[in-house]
């Protein structure tokens, strides 16, 4: 049932347990056969990757004598007891007191299935838990806040730890949500201008009668409200570190102001003739094509130049889907510290519906469905993971696979050579993956071009 899962199972009734092994071995489990509860115990030990199916009547040690034993261990083992009729009270008992499930005596090989089924899912949905918590209780420095297992996400932890050891001027690109204000702060934390301020600013969140002055401070009387001198943000980080986010949406017109503080480290603020020398780092973030835009005359060409010293780009969600259920993991404990609830375990269908999902508001749009999930809500559907089948390797091979060919056609509006090209594959190849897959490669090309239309 699981890969790697086994269910050990004690009677001392050989034909008993033959019979109940093989029942256990059609249905696709790996089975332990003991002939009593020493022997068991013998060879049990914590972190068992399965389930223990055991007669209550044993001739030394008995089943519940053996399920105190296994607690004592490990209280995440699920332990399953065959019991007689007569014996039912003290299965509830046994349950009360840790068991997973009792099964009374004479039952359909159904029932026993079912049960080690279930057993075997909660057992392997804990230690799936368990593996990712102790993941990011192991990250340090940089990997416990840029979290990921990707070689997208590899790539970029090295590329800031290399670029923050100087002084070099970053500009981020990246898709909303991807978080560029998260990445640079590690830029600033893993650089000598730690012990300084962090200065962020949303260059699309201030008005522009009032973006001067937030940026370089004015002097008392500088205008009708100006009662009293005051800082700006770019003087404030003064040793540290000046994030630019949004940074095409800066009016044109400033533009040429913050240019000059940039080439030269030098500001005055309003109302005063003093120029005050910055030692500043600046950080740009935007989601746009900068040199698209400065073509286009809607920002300063100079200005792209030189802020584009340094370029980090951050890969969106869906190009590192392997980080999608550690991410989720993550986000969903800190909601369960936050709403005071209990971290729930997230099943293996609920797993594979979110690395299948596109995200298109990326790290943002997982953090919202975690704490959905921590909630209990199920508005947008993604959560819902009721009558979804079980999938072997294959069918989740397939489904991975159907997703990368729409990701890439998407992104190539329907072309099929440029597709092609992207997945390096033959173009036979790509025609015969759409048509198993039942991919409309049409439905991804503009209306404009027409349905025939291929480049």
């Amino acid at each position: 049932m699981f890969e790697g899962f086994k269910v050990a199972l004690i009677d001392d009734d050989p034909p008993v347990r033959h019979s109940l092994a093989q029942t256990l071995e059609l249905a696709g489990c790996e089975v332990l056969p003991f002939d009593s509860a020493e022997a068991a115990l013998a060879a049990l030990s914590a972190g068992f990757r399965g389930a223990v199916v055991t007669d209550v009547r044993l001739p030394a040690m008995d089943g519940t004598e053996l399920l105190d034993e296994l607690l004592r261990i490990d209280r995440g083992i699920p332990v399953i007891l065959i019991t007689a009729h007569g014996d039912v009270a003290m299965a509830v008992q046994a349950m009360r007191a840790g068991a997973y499930d009792f099964i009374e005596k004479p039952f359909a090989p159904e029932r026993l299935v079912d049960v080690v089924g279930r057993a075997l899912e909660k057992r392997f949905l804990s230690m799936e838990v368990q593996a990712l918590r102790k993941q990011l209780n192991d990250q340090r420095g940089i990997e416990a806040t840029l979290l990921g297992r990707s070689a997208a996400i590899q790539t970029l932890r090295a590329e800031i730890m290399t670029l923050a050891a100087t002084s070099a001027d970053v500009m981020l690109i990246g898709e909303t949500g991807t978080g560029k204000e998260l990445v640079a702060r590690c830029l600033h934390e893993q650089s000598a201008r730690r012990g300084r301020p962090f200065v962020a600013i949303n260059c699309g969140g201030l008005p522009e009668a009032l973006l001067e002055s937030e940026l370089f401070g004015h002097e008392a009387g500088a205008f009708t409200t100006a009662s009293r001198r005051r800082i700006g943000k770019i003087e404030h980080a003064d040793g540290g570190t000046l994030l630019l986010d949004e940074i095409e949406s800066m009016p044109v017109g400033f533009q040429v102001k913050l240019l000059r503080v940039l080439q030269e480290r030098r500001l005055e603020r309003l109302g005063s003739n003093e120029e005050i020398t910055v030692d500043i780092r600046v950080i740009a973030a935007t989601k746009a094509d900068l040199k698209q835009l400065s073509d286009q005359g809607k920002f300063r060409a100079d200005l792209y130049y030189r802020l584009n010293v340094a370029l980090l780009e951050l890969p969106p969600l869906r190009e590192r889907r392997e980080d999608v259920p550690l991410l989720f993991e993550h986000f969903a404990l800190q909601a369960s510290a936050k709403h005071a609830r209990e971290p729930r375990p997230m099943s293996d269908a609920l797993s594979r519906k979110l690395m299948a999902h596109d995200w298109p508001g990326n790290v943002r749009e997982l953090r919202n469905s975690a704490e959905r999930y921590v909630l209990g809500l199920r508005a947008d559907g993604l959560l819902s993971t009721e009558a979804a089948a079980p999938m072997n390797l294959t069918q989740q091979v397939d489904q991975f696979e159907k997703v990368l060919i729409e990701q890439a056609l998407k992104a190539h509006r329907g072309r099929m050579s440029s597709a092609c090209e992207a997945l390096g594959i033959a173009r036979k190849t790509l025609y015969d993956k759409i048509a198993r897959h039942g991919i409309v490669a049409d439905d991804f090309r503009p209306a404009a071009e027409g349905r025939d239309a291929e480049a």
